[in-house]
């Protein structure tokens, strides 16, 4: 009786399981629906906003914690198809990266493509001045002086602007090259802001 009683409450519990992830996935199908049914384009803000690549369906499918095999294949693709500035400089003005730090314009549908900023802010602190920042990235503080400003740093540093998601990913961090939000100069400028020992982000 006990060994009948426990099989059916397994095998109620598996059911149960079944039909919340069957909901989950009805939930999203009906979630995706809705803003595609609701979400008109205007200006720069086109259709296409609202398709998911390979990698963004694997982080909504998984909850953002995909099986590790399948995060180191979709993170191998991200990283292949990273575009290094083709005369090998990764630094460009800090001073025009502060801004761009700074800016959380852009991409509306009544901005005009390219002149997005990059609303580094809201996410991390980047200078120790600095009085307002979110936390859902880590301070940034410092970045250079604490990791060194040789040019396989600066590399890093772009890189990780360009494409956070070929390092996690997951990641929270907008792929701002590979979206095309900033282009190669905006985003050696970044790099610049974060590297530059002149930089307050080094100060």
């Amino acid at each position: 009786m006990k060994t009948m009683l426990l099989a059916t409450g397994v095998a109620a519990a598996v059911f149960a399981g079944c039909a919340a992830m069957n909901d989950d996935a009805a939930y999203r199908r009906e979630a995706a629906e809705v803003v595609k049914r609701d979400f008109h384009a205007r200006g720069i803000a086109t259709m296409d906003r609202l398709n998911q690549d390979e990698l963004q369906r694997v982080c909504t499918e998984y909850d953002d914690n995909p099986p590790a095999d399948l995060a180191k294949k979709l993170e191998a693709q991200q990283f292949a198809a990273i575009k290094l500035p083709a005369d090998g400089k990764f630094m460009g003005d800090w001073k025009a990266g502060a801004k761009l730090a700074e800016s959380g314009r852009g991409m509306t549908w009544s901005d005009k493509k390219g002149a997005a900023g990059g609303s580094c802010y809201n996410c991390h602190q980047l200078a120790p001045q600095q009085t307002a920042f979110g936390t859902v990235g880590p301070s940034l503080t410092g970045f250079g002086k604490k990791r060194g400003f040789s040019t396989e740093n600066q590399q890093y540093a772009y890189m990780r602007i360009y494409n956070s998601k070929a390092f996690a990913v997951c990641s929270a961090m907008p792929r701002f090259g590979h979206s095309g939000t900033l282009d190669e100069q905006q985003i050696k400028d970044l790099t610049a802001y974060l590297m530059d020992p002149n930089s307050p982000v080094n100060k």
